[in-house]
């Protein structure tokens, strides 16, 4: 199996799967990502390598998604085949500026999609609609922003907005708005829209370090994406937002 090595400091590992036949290691075109750090090497080897099976060993004080288990044991297992495979599923985002027919973005995040104001001192306001339905009966919405969450991404910020994760869904999370109002879990079979009344904003997802910039009148499509994320654990999972 062509297999890649991803992390800071992955290298270490190589000895380890030397010593199985079945790994062919490469720096391309891999089959399986075997992912060494914390959660965030996780997210960006996804982005990396989309629909890639991914095992992220623990290697760093914040890895709640990693296994925490010796690498020479995951990697024994996985030799053996005895990994257990999860899917989970990620959002697609597109991206329509200035009133675009076409999307000038498609994104996809395996975590959450995050508005956020564009200046710190000024508001950025919104508008939502789930499948049409205009959420709060139309009303602007006011504040830092909003956060479209996966269950996989609800124990992250999503969490620290709203102290609560989900199973099933999406999430969708409003950030020091004005008006008080409820977030939402409503079913992954939904399209989100977010219409900018006001900006400017930026659009970020995951840990990409590239932003999107937004201005009033653009609008996010948000949706399930086709291809879920698929990550490979020692042990089954009840929930997908389970730690491993």
């Amino acid at each position: 199996m062509k297999t890649l090595l991803f992390g800071a400091h992955a290298e270490s590992l190589r000895p380890l799967l030397e010593h199985y036949p079945e790994f062919e290691l490469t720096e391309s075109g891999p089959e399986l990502v075997v992912c060494y750090g914390g959660d965030g090497t996780l997210l960006n080897a996804e982005l990396r390598w989309p629909g890639v099976p991914k095992v992220p060993i623990r290697n760093s004080r914040r890895g709640n998604r990693c296994i925490a288990r010796p690498p020479e044991e995951v990697i024994a297992s996985l030799a053996a085949r005895r990994m257990i495979r999860t899917e989970f599923i990620k959002i697609e985002c597109r991206v329509h500026v200035d009133g675009m027919q076409n999307p000038r973005h498609v994104l996809t995040a395996m975590n959450e999609f995050n508005v956020h104001m564009g200046h710190i001192n000024l508001a950025v306001r919104l508008k939502v609609w789930v499948n049409d339905e205009p959420f709060a009966d139309g009303a602007e919405i006011i504040g830092d922003g909003v956060v479209v969450s996966t269950p996989f991404g609800s124990t992250a910020y999503f969490n620290q907005i709203t102290r609560g994760i989900f199973y099933a869904g999406l999430g969708i999370a409003f950030k020091n708005i004005t008006d008080l109002t409820s977030h939402l879990v409503v079913p992954d079979d939904v399209m989100i829209r977010v219409l900018v009344t006001r900006g400017p904003a930026v659009l970020a997802y995951d840990n990409c370090p590239d932003y999107v910039h937004l201005e009033e009148g653009d609008t996010l499509f948000l949706t399930k994406h086709a291809q879920p994320a698929t990550v490979l654990t020692l042990e089954p999972m009840s929930h997908p937002t389970d730690a491993f």
